[in-house]
């Protein structure tokens, strides 16, 4: 059973850095697909950043803001946002494609202040 951890994320203003950091555990197996999401509330959950490999994709409204990145440890990816707007306000979910299912992680708060 793969289970996601988030941690970082927290409260930061327009303009600045937060870091959100996700580990995987409960497989031995190499993800090959992690991916950030967030959902702000009363808005749907959309992905933010993707990273199949060593390749990696960003939504319109976070690219060359945000960077994803794999972590030194296995079945770790870091998600390091720049340039923070407070629309960029939500809850930030881990996520991996695993055993024909999308395992998610709990979720981790980003808020930022104007």
């Amino acid at each position: 059973q793969l289970k996601l951890v988030e941690s970082g994320g927290g409260l930061a203003q327009a303009g600045g850095s937060l870091r959100v950091s996700c580990a995987g555990s409960g497989t031995e197996l190499n993800l090959t697909t992690m991916a950030w999401y967030r959902q702000a509330p009363g808005n749907e959950r959309e992905r933010v950043a993707i990273i199949v490999g060593d390749t990696t994709n960003y939504a319109d409204s976070v690219k060359d803001r945000f960077t994803i990145s794999r972590g030194y440890a296995k079945n770790t990816v870091n998600l390091q946002m720049d340039n923070l707007k407070p629309e960029d306000t939500a809850v930030y979910y881990c996520a991996a494609p695993f055993n024909r299912r999308v395992a998610w992680g709990q979720g981790t708060q980003v808020t930022v202040s104007s």
